[in-house]
């Protein structure tokens, strides 16, 4: 085994037990200052990352395995590096909220990094087994993040509902795993690529990918494991929010594109309808219920759910422009969610209420917070220049072609465009809370450290910069679409 392929993960582990550890030595009053150094240590190790070869693939070979189980291709590098970018904002976000922890604060950024070790797992995963344990790895410790604040009654709901809800959809991954290893003989994705056409006729083996295919709905937050979403948005820390927003659902986006493209690339074709179905649901359900939210978070987690539906969309069009738009959208929601949930933190960093009205004066307290959440909100709802709406724009391209094949993606265009249609009148909502909002009560500047300055400040630069220079990241990710390529069915079969 060559542990030099696994450099960033053994970086972020030792990085996440020192954190932990320095805990022990320093006094209560330095132990914020553990956060400065995690975000630091984040930085220099997404500098390491920048040096992988990603025109090259490697992988471990397990025990008695023809082939790896960890892979470190184009693709896993790419999202390594979205996890890291991700990990960085959300730490610097949680440095200037742990005033409101009661205790452990330093726990709170070690579990930050032990999740994104179970991203960056996730990222290479070739086979069930390690897509299971790296998942586990994430869930639990979005279990702890997600209640890490024991003096908030909701704190505590979000946690209970995201332990519940989350070991009901590992059940139901574990026992697909299971279905899929008894049926196939094998959890590796390229021996079942391998086999897949014989396996595309064994009932036991289709239940199974049913049932793994529900797992990773559930962490993307799509119909129909969407339920939890709304209230574990609302009452978690803003900081866990916000990784989970991006992080949790990247990394379920990493491992469908692992499985559905590269595992079962000929299933995926036949299954078109039913992703179609899945993202037209998804998207409606989204932004119908986006509309009568008064908490902004619980709005947001709405809007996450109606971005699963378009993420689905470059599934459901099973190509190559469908994949490429899938990683072009999902790198403009890491900078738009993040900036939105950095000024959330902050403005809930000091109130109790994250209802939207609480923005009335954000413009006159702080300008750049509020032109910040503006970006975002615009981005969200796709505005151009700005990345969300490339990011629309491309996956809409990918399933536009295929209508004249077959009308179910015209069906499917007309229900995103009315997803779009609606999500501008939610996301400008909070725009107009923020400048026309009703006379505000405290009109005081809200002060920030430059921590949050410049996490708001990337994330503005990585807003306009997909927007306005699209070929950049287009041109960056295609070697990891080309990963996928050679299992990958380029669109539906011309009919004769």
């Amino acid at each position: 085994m060559n542990s030099s392929l696994i450099v960033v993960e053994i970086l972020v582990g030792l990085l996440g037990l020192g954190v932990l550890l320095a805990d022990l030595w320093l006094p209560a009053r330095n132990r914020r200052q553990l956060g400065w150094a995690a975000a630091l240590g984040v930085g220099i190790i997404f500098f390491v990352s920048l040096k992988d070869a990603a025109e090259v693939t490697y992988a471990f070979t397990a025990p008695g395995a023809k082939t790896g189980m960890f892979v470190q291709d184009s693709l896993a590098v790419f999202f390594k590096q979205f996890f890291l970018l991700a990990a960085l904002v959300v730490i610097l976000m949680a440095v200037e909220y742990s005033d409101r922890f009661a205790t452990g604060v330093s726990e709170y950024f070690s579990l930050i990094l032990f999740a994104l070790l179970g991203m960056l797992f996730t990222a290479s995963t070739n086979d069930f087994t390690l897509m299971f344990a790296s998942l586990e790895l994430i869930t639990i410790t979005f279990v702890i993040l997600n209640s890490f604040q024991r003096d908030r009654a909701s704190s505590i709901e979000a946690g209970v509902k995201y332990l519940i809800l989350g070991g009901t959809s590992s059940a139901i991954m574990v026992f697909g795993i299971a279905l899929v290893f008894g049926s196939a003989g094998t959890t590796n994705f390229n021996e079942i690529a391998a086999a897949q056409k014989t396996l595309a006729t064994s009932p036991v083996f289709l239940t199974g990918l049913l049932f793994v295919l529900g797992g990773l709905l559930f962490k993307i937050a799509a119909f129909p494991f969407q339920i939890w979403a709304p209230d574990v948005y609302q009452g978690s820390p803003a900081p866990s929010t916000a990784f989970l927003a991006v992080g949790s659902k990247a990394a379920g986006i990493v491992l469908l594109l692992r499985v559905l493209f590269s595992a079962v690339p000929a299933i995926t074709a036949q299954w078109h309808h039913l992703f179609a179905g899945i993202a037209a649901i998804t998207i409606l359900y989204g932004s119908l219920c986006a509309i009568p939210q008064r908490s902004i978070k619980r709005l947001m987690g709405y809007s996450s759910i109606a971005n699963a539906g378009f993420l689905l969309l470059g599934i459901a069009a099973v190509s190559k422009a469908g994949a490429t738009g899938i990683i072009y959208y999902i790198a403009g929601y890491l900078f738009t969610v993040l900036a939105a949930f950095t000024v959330i933190s902050v403005i809930l960093a000091r109130t109790e209420s994250d209802d939207i009205s609480s923005l009335s004066g954000l413009a006159r307290r702080s300008p750049g917070l509020a032109a910040g959440l503006t970006l975002a909100m615009a981005s969200l709802a796709g505005i151009p220049p700005l990345a969300g709406f490339v990011g629309k724009f491309l996956l809409l391209k990918a399933i536009i072609p295929l209508g004249a094949q077959d009308p179910v993606y015209y069906g499917l265009l007309a229900v995103a465009v009315i997803g779009v249609v609606i999500s501008i009148y939610y996301y400008f909502g909070v725009i107009r809370a923020i400048y026309w909002g009703g006379k505000p009560t405290d009109l005081t500047p809200i002060p920030t450290s430059w921590g949050v300055r410049g996490a708001l400040l990337l994330c503005v630069i990585g807003i306009f910069w997909l927007g306005v220079m699209p070929d950049t990241l287009i041109q960056i990710s295609t070697p990891a679409v080309e990963v996928l390529r050679p299992e990958l069915p380029l669109g539906l079969q011309a009919k004769p």
